[in-house]
């Protein structure tokens, strides 16, 4: 799938670099175009492999680009104010080689949060390709306001987006770690698991044929109801051989074909059950999910027809869907089988609601504190005895 992503904020720009390194060192292809935007001129700079005629500062009227200082009421209202510069690096993306758009944003700061549901908006006015979504929830422990601005911020992104794909920080935190160390892992896993997914199907010349191909109009077809979308991803090692591919997979006879291809069957319904039921990019209930897609991922001799038929029925069966695609993604040189399980329309998200709550309480606290400070303020000021009289 060839997407053109827009990393919005801090969060947004450093994932899309990180997808930029990703697809130079698998040769993927995915990213077909990428644009980084940003209130804060540092967080551009701090870039590696975003091109610079890509990196746009925005808001340097209001903020002088030294960013909006979580606040994500000013970051959607320098994003409209400044739409068309973002439009102006847009137009340089070859949108007629475009499957889809990816604006990719962490929601808990202000530019980011603030601004992508504005440029979704945007681009959703102008272009005919789907416009995703692919929003951080910060953790818990980030404080109030960055629960605020991301409750905010998910349920109007979630509503100018065609689907609203989500990581939540606050499921991969590891205790003890180093906040930069944190962020740094989870990005790498939000990249692992969206690689793979939006890898799919992508053949080079010369490359290894899926024997159940996954391009990316099953991709489109799965997110196409919107709502939101989350990834569940496992992972095994394997034996890399030398030969095998497409034709040694049909192939049938002795024992020792028959034990192998048990084994390969037994493996890969084994990774979508550990996919499904383990830590998903966003933790929930998988039953009512509306939508599904599997994807086998590792050397072609490692996948079978058989396995992943037998993994998408389970798939089904779990989630009460009849829309259960499913498929393969040949990689010849990898060391693992890996599956990816992309739950599109999911309901039963309790962290979502939690997230909601939290925010709710936040705005009554600020609310509350914003006017005791003006009381506060008031009787500190107080001229009691009018003799003192005021400048103007």
């Amino acid at each position: 799938m060839k997407l053109a992503m827009i990393g919005f904020g801090q969060a947004g720009g450093k994932i899309v670099d990180k997808f930029l390194e990703y697809d130079e060192r698998t040769g993927s292809g995915i990213v077909r175009s990428a644009v980084a935007v940003n209130t804060a001129k540092a967080d551009l700079l701090g870039l590696e492999n975003v091109p610079e005629d890509n990196r746009v500062l925005i808001g340097q009227a209001r903020v002088k680009g030294h960013g909006v200082g979580a606040d994500n009421e000013l970051g959607a209202e320098i994003a409209e104010e400044d739409i068309d510069e973002v439009q102006g690096a847009i137009d340089n993306i070859p949108v007629h080689e475009v499957d889809a758009f990816l604006i990719i944003a962490g929601l808990g700061g202000g530019t980011g949060s603030g601004g992508s549901p504005v440029l979704a908006k945007h681009l959703k006015r102008i272009y005919t390709e789907p416009v995703y979504g692919l929003g951080i929830l910060p953790g818990g422990d980030e404080g109030g306001i960055y629960t605020l601005n991301a409750a905010r911020s998910f349920q109007t992104f979630v509503r100018e987006v065609d689907n609203l794909l989500v990581f939540d920080n606050d499921a991969w935190r590891k205790s003890g770690e180093s906040v930069e160390g944190g962020y740094d892992a989870i990005n790498d896993e939000i990249v692992k698991r969206f690689g793979i997914l939006f890898g799919a199907g992508e053949v080079n010349q010369g490359g290894t044929v899926a024997e159940s191909v996954v391009d990316s109009s099953e991709i489109i077809n799965t997110l196409a109801g919107g709502g939101v979308s989350t990834v569940g991803y496992a992972a095994e090692e394997v034996e890399q051989e030398n030969d095998g591919g497409l034709l040694s997979r049909f192939k049938g006879g002795d024992d020792d074909d028959g034990m192998d291809s048990a084994n390969t069957t037994n493996r890969i319904t084994s990774l979508v059950r550990k996919a499904a039921l383990g830590r998903l990019t966003l933790p929930c209930e998988i039953e009512g999910s509306e939508r599904a897609l599997l994807v086998m991922s590792g050397p072609p001799q490692h996948l079978n027809r058989k396995g992943i038929e037998r993994g998408r029925k389970w798939l089904e069966e779990q989630t009460g869907s009849m829309e259960v695609r499913g498929g393969d993604y040949p990689v010849p040189d990898s060391g693992y089988v890996a599956s990816v399980i992309l739950l599109s329309g999911v309901h039963n998200v309790p962290r979502i609601k939690e997230l909601q709550q939290v925010a709710i309480e936040a705005q009554d606290n600020i609310d509350e504190i914003r006017d005791e400070s003006k009381a506060n303020l008031e009787e500190l000021v107080e001229d009691e005895d009018d003799e003192l009289d005021p400048l103007f």
